[in-house]
């Protein structure tokens, strides 16, 4: 099979390559689709190498500006950064406004640094649909740290939990208010919390690491080897961005640990991938009347929605 004409231009570190690679994979036509496997298949020898860290927080707390102040201080140290930002896409429209570009202008113009916004497109997680091929392209593209942020904090956003090595919930001073916020299942998938913003009150910052360190302790951990560092930092001033890369660089010296995380999400992204298979073939076959006159049956309440899931698959509840 010829080398995809991507390929070397990729490898070499192109980013306007790796931004073409990153719409083909994004792409929902077929062909596009098939042609962006074979150049991930060409590729993919030369992925693996890169820290992945995922950052979620909840509204406010200045993901982009903090993802910004890390990155440059990380791509000024020789690191080559790449930032996957997620926008979120209305449900009405589908529209974005991939904004994350204007939010980081000193790092979007950094010769080391490659920002891409995505539009999360309606996919569940906090994360875009295809996400995981895009990372995969910027670590063949030879980008050391990947940055991936999400749209938000929320039960849906522990999707970016398994795709990435470190874990990064961002909190704001007023923990005790955030703490309502924040759900219980995206505490227990992190590990690093940083409380953000800690320039504005330090007493505050202090008795928010407190309270969160509480909550945490009180947690089942998700790993035996890691204990969730709490961590306080200021985008702003940059204080504190340097012990957040330390804990990640202290979560990821584990390689048996990594390789293992890694080797689960591997797993679990096979199997999310064949159940939208497995789907998308069931649409292909099915009788789109009948679809349709079963699904107008559930709406009157002549059918509960199991009644009608039996109708369409009768093998589908068994005894």
């Amino acid at each position: 099979m010829p080398a995809h004409p991507l390929a070397a231009p990729l490898l070499s570190g192109n980013r306007r390559a790796l931004a073409q690679a990153i719409t083909l994979a994004e792409s929902s036509r077929p062909a596009h689709q098939r042609e962006a496997q074979s150049l991930l298949s060409e590729v993919m020898p030369h992925t693996g190498n890169a820290v992945r860290v995922g950052l979620t927080g909840v509204p406010g707390v200045g993901k982009s500006t903090f993802i910004e102040a890390l990155g440059l201080q990380l791509a000024d140290a020789g690191h080559r950064v790449a930032v996957l930002a997620v926008d979120p896409s209305s449900a009405r429209t589908g529209g974005s406004i991939m904004g994350d570009k204007t939010r980081m202008p000193a790092l979007t113009v950094h010769p080391s640094a490659f920002i891409r916004p995505s539009p999360a497109g309606g996919a569940l997680g906090g994360v875009a649909r295809r996400t995981r091929e895009a990372a995969l392209l910027c670590e063949a593209a030879g980008y050391g740290v990947l940055l991936i942020e999400t749209v938000g904090v929320g039960q849906s956003e522990t999707q970016v939990a398994a795709m990435t090595d470190v874990f990064v919930l961002l909190t704001l001073p007023n923990a005790g208010d955030e703490l309502q916020g924040i759900k219980r299942g995206i505490m227990e998938l992190a590990d690093v919390c940083v409380v953000n913003k800690a320039d504005m009150d330090s007493a505050a910052a202090r008795q928010a690491r407190s309270e969160l360190s509480a909550a945490l302790h009180l947690l089942t951990p998700h790993s035996a080897s890691w204990q969730p560092r709490v961590l306080s930092a200021s985008a702003l001033t940059g204080k504190g961005l340097g012990e957040v890369w330390q804990a990640v660089q202290e979560y990821v010296s584990d390689a048996e640990r990594v390789q293992q995380k890694r080797h689960a999400q591997t797993g679990a992204w096979f199997e999310e991938l064949l159940r939208e298979v497995a789907w998308n073939t069931f649409l292909s076959g099915v009788n789109v009347d009948e679809l349709k006159a079963v699904r107008e049956r559930v709406l009157a309440g002549e059918l509960t929605p199991v009644q009608g899931v039996a109708a369409i698959l009768p093998s589908g509840f068994g005894e």
